[in-house]
């Protein structure tokens, strides 16, 4: 149980960090955007939208975690947790398009540089550097490597606290060397950035939903351990996918030594299936099966099982 045990408590601590970041990056995003108004500087402004984003990525990864949690049932044999990687695409879409209108936004302003009043702009980017540092080293305390939807919502974060840092040397510039264009290559600089976090977090959650290998598993390694237990024959039939970040599924056939009795193929079974979990997948189905009657004696054998470890 200690298994199940600790990813529920994993989940718990996601869940929380990102409640915390939704109500900060919420409320900040109001008062950047009557800052950007007050101020009349189209750069907070942007940086507000930017927010938004965050916020709205935020509130559907929250949605994802929440969904997640529902009992599978009949018509969602898995339960709804694939909803996270779900959130996880959106969220790297959205990241995607954002950079794609600031390259657009940032074209115009290097045409014609706006007026910005750069105290104000300055005074609110630190601010706002400050609340995104918070935001990010709380999401970082979750478990973003493992886990793709609070990873995609700690990227929108981090491309946001870079858009501070490239607002308040862009302020610097204006206010010290009048240098109009400085705002619209800051906003370039973090729009690559943007680009690149949003294409791999994208990328990352389609493998999840095309049932690609997870990227913490070595099939050679799953091979060799399977078939170095003692009365497994051979595999064939292997496919090992994610039913979401951090939970890995394995379904093959294993070929054994014909003579097993069924007890003797359940602790088989059972070794299988605590060696797998060191290899990083806890939900086993293993078809058993002779080699003189590979299918007719397959279902004596039969087992699915999710690993308490």
């Amino acid at each position: 149980m200690g298994h199940d045990h600790g990813h529920d408590h994993t989940h718990g601590t996601n869940k929380k960090a990102l409640w915390i970041s939704f109500i900060i990056i919420t409320g900040y995003m109001v008062v950047e955007a009557v800052g950007g108004f007050l101020t009349n500087s189209l750069a907070l402004l942007s940086d507000a939208g930017h927010m938004l984003s965050d916020s709205v990525s935020l509130g559907i990864g929250l949605l994802a975690f929440t969904l997640g949690e529902k009992a599978a049932d009949y018509s969602k044999t898995y339960g709804y947790k694939r909803f996270e990687i779900l959130a996880a695409v959106f969220n790297g879409v959205t990241l995607v398009l954002i950079s794609i209108y600031v390259f657009y936004e940032a074209y115009h302003r290097f045409m014609e540089p706006p007026e910005v009043a750069s105290t104000g702009m300055l005074i609110i980017a630190v601010i706002g550097l400050v609340v995104n540092i918070v935001v990010a080293w709380m999401l970082m305390r979750g478990d973003t490597e493992e886990n793709l939807n609070l990873r995609a919502a700690f990227l929108h974060v981090l491309g946001d606290l870079l858009g501070s840092v490239g607002a308040i040397i862009a302020a610097l510039l204006i206010m010290f060397f009048d240098w109009g264009w400085a705002d619209p290559l800051a906003s370039v600089i973090v729009a690559v950035l943007v680009l690149i976090s949003g294409w791999r977090v994208t990328k990352d959650a389609v493998h999840v939903l095309m049932e690609g290998t997870p990227k913490n598993v070595d099939l050679d390694e799953v091979i060799k351990t399977v078939e170095s237990v003692e009365g497994v024959e051979g595999i064939h039939d292997l496919h090992v996918w994610s039913i979401t970040s951090g939970q890995n599924a394995l379904s093959c056939h294993a070929v054994v030594d014909g003579r097993l009795t069924i007890g003797q193929c359940q602790r088989l079974l059972r070794t299988i299936e605590h060696e797998l979990v060191h290899k990083g997948i806890g939900h086993v189905t293993i078809q058993m099966e002779s080699e003189d009657h590979p299918h007719e004696d397959s279902l004596m054998c039969g087992g699915t099982r999710e690993h308490q470890h």
